[in-house]
């Protein structure tokens, strides 16, 4: 076992319990299940995998996310899971006098686990235990911000919750007494608290489908006037929010920590040739994301389903870039949102944090690829090629048109300020306006049917 001492820092109370991070900070054990994989009939050789080693150190960073003091840290080979533990009663011992030794009063499992692991485990080393999921929630929870953030964590918690009791604690096999003199049956405690969670769950439902509506009549507003939206997406920490922060000149919170940012920010961006845009930064994506986190953030994964181009950041310095990428394709896929090579920009992030023979190589492997940008959105390196290569992009999207509108019909010049970019107005001596215009087609052929319905009623 390979121990990891980490300096404590300043601890925070979460939103949802599960870890008491009051006063000092929690001492944890993080531990890496590594569970022997049967090789595949067809290998896929083009999916990069991660190897044990590297998914200790992604569990590591989720841990100090929430201000944990790391006691030690390793991997735990595992012939194949045992449905009790998980873990083998020998490695169960042992990682109990590693408890012990270091004082910790949680441990982290990078693996799911069902109520009945995680119950026999808490027993067995008498600490707090939290899966994968639980500690990506614990993150969830400090993270949000916003209404719609706290909602969507609360209901992602929530739905989790409500399978942790499923006997997990005995105290929930009680009955209340029925009315009458002998009384009856009554409704067990673990009854009634699965009723109370589906009323929770139900109400934070609703709420949520008020803000999917809000955030559709505001998505259709903003269509009315052309403006594309360029959704940014990629593995958490990749560094979205510094190059959204950098394209649009906002002060989202960036930080070199695994989801740094949870809430989704919308800003205007304009580019070199005069295009504006819309740029929707979203929450980070990780590896084996539980199926109900990804359906509590479906309101605010909208936005990259409605994109009309969809920027994928990568972390250029870090090793498991490919297997990473793969993942955020996954994740896309999982929602339905497969979007062509052509509305896709793939973003080689942090070039400044690569050594010169990197450098090189990763600038030799692009090539004059179309679509795959190297840059630094810390130092600013690359982002004039980034900002040309999304407008050309969303240059295919839109047309240029010239109209002049007579003086009898100047309804029509505030149409066009309403659905399109005006880019040039020359106020005729005649009465008419002459208007230069960048727009959707959709746009342009409402115009034209516009103008031909003014025709009919006129003759």
């Amino acid at each position: 076992m390979t121990e990891f001492e980490t300096t404590p820092g300043t601890a925070k109370q979460g939103r949802f319990g599960g870890v008491d991070r009051r006063g000092k900070p929690t001492r944890a054990i993080v531990i890496a299940p590594d569970i022997a994989r049967r090789p595949a009939a067809t290998p896929d050789a083009h999916v990069p995998s991660r190897t044990a080693d590297e998914r200790l150190s992604e569990a590591v960073g989720l841990a100090l996310a929430i201000d944990l003091d790391i006691a030690a840290r390793f991997v735990v080979p595992l012939a194949k899971p045992v449905p009790a533990t998980l873990l083998g009663s020998g490695k169960v011992d042992e990682i109990a006098g590693v408890i012990a030794a270091e004082k910790a009063g949680l441990v982290v499992v990078d693996h799911a686990l069902t109520p009945v692991q995680q119950r026999n485990l808490e027993k067995a080393w008498n600490a707090k235990v939290l899966d994968r999921t639980g500690l990506i929630l614990e993150i969830f929870g400090r993270r949000a911000r916003t209404k719609e953030g706290t909602l969507q964590v609360e209901l992602a918690h929530l739905n989790y919750q409500r399978g942790r009791l499923v006997r997990s604690w005995t105290h929930l096999e009680r009955q209340r007494g029925g009315a009458g003199f002998m009384g009856g049956p009554g409704e067990t405690q673990i009854e009634a608290d699965r009723r109370i969670l589906r009323d929770k769950i139900k109400r934070l439902e609703n709420e949520l489908d008020q803000v999917r509506r809000t955030r559709t009549l505001h998505r259709s507003k903003r269509q009315k006037v052309p403006l594309p939206v360029v959704a940014l997406v990629g593995y958490t920490n990749a560094g979205k929010s510094t190059l959204f922060n950098r394209l649009t000149g906002a002060d989202v919170m960036a930080e070199n920590m695994l989801f740094a940012t949870l809430d989704p920010t919308l800003r205007r961006v304009g580019l070199p040739g005069g295009t504006e845009a819309i740029l929707s930064d979203t929450v980070g994506f990780i590896s084996d994301l539980p199926t109900h986190l990804v359906a509590a953030f479906r309101a605010t994964l909208e936005e990259v389903e409605e994109a009309d181009l969809v920027i994928h950041v990568h972390d250029a310095a870090d090793p498991q870039a490919g297997a990473q990428a793969e993942d955020v394709r996954t994740v896309l896929a999982d929602m339905g949102v497969t979007p062509d090579d052509d509305h896709v920009i793939e973003v080689h992030n942090k070039i400044d944090a690569l050594g010169p023979a990197e450098r090189d190589a990763l600038v030799r492997r692009l090539g004059d690829a179309e679509g795959e940008v190297a840059l630094s959105a810390l130092t600013g390196e690359g982002m004039d090629v980034l900002k040309a290569l999304i407008e050309r992009k969303i240059a295919g999207a839109l047309v240029t048109r010239r109209f002049v509108v007579p003086a009898a019909n100047y309804e029509d010049v505030a149409w066009l300020y309403d659905h399109a970019i005006v880019r040039d107005r020359d106020d005729l001596d005649s009465g008419a306006v002459a208007v230069t215009v960048q727009m959707t087609r959709e746009a342009a052929d409402g115009y034209a049917r516009r103008q031909q319905q003014r025709e009919r009623q006129a003759g």
